[in-house]
């Protein structure tokens, strides 16, 4: 009874728009048997959150991309749920929870416990959007998405048939929809529906494609790898800011170089990145840039599938580099002093960086910070070092002119030293001064002796290349 009254207030509620077609087949019901998911794996705030939604009359899932990861034996990163309730209706359920967005209306709900917090992500089942006016621009790209509907269209407008299956953990069923399972097994990459219109609709779902092959190793099928060059243009129109989103996920996803290598197999690495061009170029002029940017990624696919933590702002600082060394170069073969020369460089490289995918000001200033500290570690004289491993940002350039010693470009022996003095005690640093001297030949001012202090922790969460 009270199950059929939560059904029929929801019926009446005006906040809830639900589309009346529903052109969909039934989904295979996939038991525990067959789907072979570990409960284990699953977020209890996610089946949490499932349970509350169920026990208010509602239906609620996971969904997306967890269901993939569980059927593929791995632990989830993100658990989404999906719901026939409407945003408003998740918020009243939940006392830390949010609306969030416009375009596309979702709820956060948000746990305290050990650790960092945990967001789970819960979405209303989306209509079909074919008859949907104003809801879609004359490019196909949809503009506004607050229509909600049924669970069947709400698979037939995901993307990927491998991200368009359901898990009930109630019950351990997995509904699939689109054949998701099937494709799994034959580890094929396959959009559900027109995949010409499906990128039209979101261009975005063109990086998807390539970052979710890097990172299941699955092949792109060839129906949905055949628009992609012809339609990438399309990212043009894609706001900056979900853009950066999206590549700086494709970076993070410890598959990096092979998902740059997918961008380029699918013809979409001109304009995002400038760096990208120069990067996939096998001439022999851009061996070393190659190289460089190679290692870091390389590190940062370590530290990532390691479970340690990267930050964007060094991974955009190394993916950048290359260019602003060239830059940098230039403008000292024109007379400038070697300081100048290179914040002038800087401005030139962000500047370029800035006609593709905008990166976001508090990255920039850590990129800035990181390439300023790298002249400073090649003068150890007088009091230079001392306050140079004071710097807040010392781990992240240290880090970052490792890399450039472990390609050569910088003389490994500099990395070396750096390497014992902020190990050494005072004394051994007093060694390390004098003999950075006699190398030198520089006669330095005098040092005032002090208590050193160390780096906070060994291996920083700043970098990629320690």
């Amino acid at each position: 009874m009270i199950t059929k009254f939560i059904k029929r207030i929801l019926r009446r509620d005006p906040m809830v728009k639900h589309s009346q077609a529903n052109n969909t087949g039934a989904p295979k019901r996939i038991p525990k048997k067959s789907h072979r998911i570990d409960p284990h794996l699953l977020s209890k705030n996610a089946v949490k959150v499932t349970h509350t939604l169920q026990q208010a009359g509602y239906e609620a899932f996971i969904v997306g991309g967890a269901v993939r990861d569980l059927a593929l034996g791995i632990s989830p990163k993100d658990f989404d749920v999906a719901t026939n309730a409407t945003p408003d209706q998740v918020q009243r359920l939940f006392r830390k929870a949010r609306l969030i967005g416009r375009r596309f209306q979702i709820v956060h709900v948000t746990f305290f416990g050990k650790g960092h917090p945990e967001i789970i992500e819960v979405s209303t089942f989306r209509a079909l959007l074919d008859n949907a006016g104003d809801h879609v621009a004359e490019s196909g790209r949809i503009l506004r998405d607050n229509v909600w509907g049924s669970q069947g269209e709400d698979a037939a407008r995901r993307d990927f048939t491998i991200n368009a299956m359901y898990y009930d953990p109630s019950s351990e069923t997995v509904l699939d929809y689109h054949g998701g399972m099937a494709d799994m097994q034959k580890k094929t990459l396959r959009m559900i529906g027109d995949p010409a219109k499906r990128y039209r609709e979101d261009p975005v779902r063109m990086l998807r494609a390539v970052r979710f092959a890097a990172k299941t190793g699955f092949e792109l099928d060839s129906a949905t790898r055949a628009p992609i060059a012809k339609l990438g243009k399309l990212l043009n129109d894609v706001p900056s800011a979900r853009l950066f989103d999206e590549i700086l996920k494709l970076l993070m996803s410890g598959y990096s170089w092979r998902a740059i290598q997918g961008l380029k197999e699918a013809g979409l690495h001109h304009g995002l990145l400038p760096l990208l061009d120069h990067i996939l170029d096998e001439g022999e002029d851009s061996k070393g840039a190659n190289d460089f940017v190679k290692l870091a990624l390389a590190n940062t696919d370590e530290r990532i599938q390691s479970g340690k933590s990267v930050s964007a702002g060094f991974l955009f600082a190394t993916l950048l580099w290359p260019d602003l060394l060239k830059n940098w170069k230039a403008n000292s073969s024109k007379g400038m002093a070697n300081i100048p020369a290179l914040h002038d460089a800087m401005d030139d490289t962000i500047a370029t960086q800035s006609s593709g995918m905008t990166i976001q000001r508090r990255f920039e200033s850590d990129m800035r910070e990181i390439w300023s500290m790298q002249p400073r570690f090649e003068r150890r004289v007088g009091r230079y070092p001392y306050r140079l491993i004071e710097s807040p940002r010392f781990r992240a350039g240290y880090d970052f002119m490792l890399l450039r010693c472990a390609t050569g470009e910088l003389n490994p022996a500099i990395g070396q030293w750096w390497t014992d003095f902020i190990a050494a005690d005072p004394a051994g640093q007093d060694e390390l001064m004098a003999s950075a001297k006699n190398e030198s030949g520089n006669s330095p001012t005098p040092a005032k002796r002090r208590r050193r202090r160390k780096p906070k922790s060994a291996l920083p969460p700043e970098g990629a290349a320690s």
